[in-house]
């Protein structure tokens, strides 16, 4: 079934270029425009990765050196400011993730406006149809994908009510509560980023397989 939907597409995109002066939408500029968000979001998500890696480890630091009770105000100070940087990251990121939307939508669509067009009835519901259960499964993965942005975004603000439970915990002496806290913020840390690998993954998969060596059969 994969073959012919790639046969179907491939004939499509194929014969775009005979329709090049009467088509709605420039096909190879929007493919290339759905590439580049996929590489911006991908490297979005990287620095996300880091800064919240980077903001567990300030953490631990920031509860040792109150634990010491040693230079509590600077490094409190210090490691909210990591966290309003995972803050600033985590938005950049989602409004990646927004311009990914968009720019998938604006290629599906312009693909299914030229499959209309398309004289040939056998031919144009073929590829509607294929077109829109690509659609349907890429959609699905957005979804996904901003569940854990949500997540992520939730993470960053738990960890930030520690950073502020931890100054009181330096007064009462008492970081067992705390311990806990960090420990559920660390672990759930890997299994948001892996969601958002795998929304890159099925991006590419887009790109590579669905679109690009289509235009090559």
């Amino acid at each position: 079934m994969i073959k012919k939907i790639l046969l179907y597409v491939g004939l499509f995109l194929s014969l775009s270029s005979c329709w090049k002066d009467n088509s709605p939408e420039d096909l190879i500029r929007l493919k290339e425009k759905f590439k580049a968000q996929v590489s911006t979001f991908e490297n979005k998500k990287e620095t996300a990765n880091t800064k919240v890696n980077k903001g567990l480890k300030s953490l631990g630091a920031l509860k040792l050196a109150l634990e010491d009770t040693k230079n509590e105000d600077r490094e409190f100070a210090k490691v909210y400011g990591d966290w309003e940087k995972v803050n600033k990251k985590v938005n950049n990121l989602n409004k990646e993730f927004e311009d990914l939307k968009a720019k998938a939508s604006n290629l599906f669509t312009a693909m299914e406006t030229q499959s209309s067009s398309l004289s040939d009835a056998a031919t144009k519901a073929t590829l509607l149809a294929a077109i829109s259960k690509a659609r349907t499964k890429y959609n699905g993965t957005l979804a996904n994908t901003a569940k854990a942005i949500g997540k992520l975004r939730i993470l960053h603000g738990d960890a930030v009510e520690v950073v502020k439970a931890l100054e009181v915990a330096a007064a009462l002496n008492s970081f067992d509560s705390i311990n806990g806290q960090m420990k559920s913020i660390e672990d759930r840390v890997d299994g948001i980023m892996q969601q958002l690998n795998i929304a890159v993954t099925e991006s590419k998969k887009l790109y590579e397989k669905k679109i690009t060596e289509l235009g090559k059969n």
